[in-house]
């Protein structure tokens, strides 16, 4: 193939990349303007939905499990959106302390990844798992510890990710 007849598949597979990454966070949305409608045609359905008393509503993307990141776009009451931001970062990770309840924290950053939830029953406790990425833009996990009981935040902590490849690696 010549230079010149690379240019149109070189725009098509450049303009395929940027149409993914706008779907994956939402990026080519604008606040103010896009709507419920063009929120869930560029970034699918959503995980998890809620909806408040004065008719705003928050949507909830995680983009794991292999996924870093969960995206929660916020719609007025006019249905508008108000913002679209990843909540997997350290400022959302503060807000979450002792005596929460499960719901709130969903609310605050959606769904875990389940395949990696679990149960201690020697303590009752119950650990929920998001992988994220921490500030030097490594793979990080963070865990909520549940009283599994009475369904409500214990602790929280932060685990560097291990590449289990490493601990079976023949020398």
């Amino acid at each position: 193939m010549t230079d010149a007849s690379m240019k149109p598949w070189t725009s098509l597979i450049a303009t395929l990349l940027l149409a993914a990454c706008a779907s994956y966070s939402g990026s080519g949305l604008k606040p103010g303007e896009a709507r419920l409608d063009e929120v869930q045609a560029l970034m699918g359905s959503p995980a998890m939905r809620w909806q408040d008393a004065d008719g705003s509503v928050q949507l909830a993307y995680p983009r794991g499990p292999a996924g870093l990141d969960t995206y929660m776009a916020k719609l007025a009451p006019d249905g508008r959106l108000q913002s679209i931001a990843n909540v997997l970062d350290q400022q959302t990770f503060a807000r979450i302390h002792a005596g929460l309840t499960k719901d709130e924290v969903l609310r605050l950053i959606g769904p875990p990844d389940h395949s990696r939830s679990v149960y201690f029953k020697a303590r009752d406790e119950l650990a929920w798992e998001w992988r994220f990425r921490e500030i030097y833009g490594n793979p990080a996990r963070f865990v909520v510890l549940f009283d599994a009981s009475a369904g409500r935040v214990r602790g929280t902590m932060i685990l560097p990710e291990r590449d289990d490849r490493r601990m079976f690696r023949i020398h």
